[in-house]
């Protein structure tokens, strides 16, 4: 991982940024060596310059450099504006006097979002496991921050293997993931996926047993019977009955695994309405890079695979 180009929030507490930004002089030094330093944004003026309070003084990222393609309307003024009240990274390019002859940091979000992109997002290959934070939730996908504000769009269908209706089942915002790049479109923006960190359907069936009863989330009711999530790669299928709701916690019980048929049979006990925030994903694959990904087990009926690097 690169650490100097972190989702930004992730720098806001570390020793290095409070070093760097305690002082002018540690702002001065981390100009002079090119640092990246974090800072939470606490007003947007009507020229829509950014402000960033430092406790001793308070710094401005102008407005064409509060963000990376501002100038040719790639980025809105929204995602500038929506800063306000979080952290931000930047460089520091010089001093100035405010409206009260007093010293004032100028800085430069925009100038690090470039950094990033052509130091570290550039040279990132399919099959690349990165850190991201989560950023904003729509129905079609969750975006996140891949480094320095620079953002990509996970799509729904690459969250996990189970199926949900809102990102927000999975993810909330300033959630840390790990991703796994893709590729490019063709507008050169790196495309994600997540599914592939989650485990394999006997990676996650071996956490069960038949005869176990255990928690699961109810997906989705059917006329022929109901889909419980037992993790977000494991779903089984439980009998009709009526009352039950997607999104409801289930209880239920693991009546038979079959990975010839990539199938739970499962006992529906209860099924109850108790709202959760979504908890941390839990990561099967821990390394920095996936050239493979086979989902289903050997022989399995129907396979699931992703090929991210040419086999050799």
């Amino acid at each position: 991982m690169n650490h100097q180009f972190l989702p930004e929030g992730r720098r806001m507490d570390t020793l290095e940024n409070r070093k760097f930004t305690s002082g002018f002089q540690g702002l001065q030094d981390a100009m002079c060596q090119g640092r990246i330093l974090e800072g939470r944004a606490v007003r947007c003026d009507a020229a829509h310059d950014l402000f960033v309070d430092f406790g001793f003084c308070q710094g401005v990222i102008p407005r064409e450099e509060a963000a990376a393609g501002l100038a040719d309307g790639s980025t809105r003024e929204i995602a500038v504006l929506t800063r306000v009240g979080k952290p931000v990274c930047f460089t520091v390019t010089g001093f100035e006097l405010d409206g009260s002859g007093m010293a004032r940091p100028v800085l430069s979000r925009r100038a690090a979002q470039l950094r990033c992109r052509e130091e570290y997002l550039a040279r990132l290959a399919p099959g690349d496991v990165i850190p991201a934070r989560v950023t904003r939730l729509e129905p079609f996908g969750a975006f996140v921050d891949l480094g320095c504000g620079v953002a990509s769009l996970l799509p729904i269908d690459t969250i996990s293997v189970s199926r949900i209706a809102h990102p927000g089942d999975r993810f909330a915002v300033g959630m840390d993931l790990r991703v796994v790049v893709r590729g490019r479109d063709d507008r050169d923006r790196i495309t994600l996926t997540h599914r592939e960190l989650l485990g394999t359907w006997q990676e996650n069936a071996d956490l069960f047993s038949p005869g176990e009863t255990v928690p699961g989330v109810v997906r989705s009711v059917e006329d022929y019977g109901i889909f419980v999530e037992l993790m977000p790669n494991l779903a089984g299928l439980a009998e009709y009955r009526s009352g039950v709701r997607p999104g409801q916690q289930a209880t239920v019980t693991v009546k038979s695994l079959s990975p010839q048929k990539m199938k739970v049979k499962l006992i529906l006990i209860e099924s109850y309405d108790d709202p959760r925030p979504p908890a941390p994903p839990r990561y099967f694959f821990t390394g920095e890079h996936l050239d493979r990904w086979d989902y289903s087990p050997p022989g399995a009926a129907r396979q699931l695979t992703s090929v991210f690097s040419a086999e050799s």
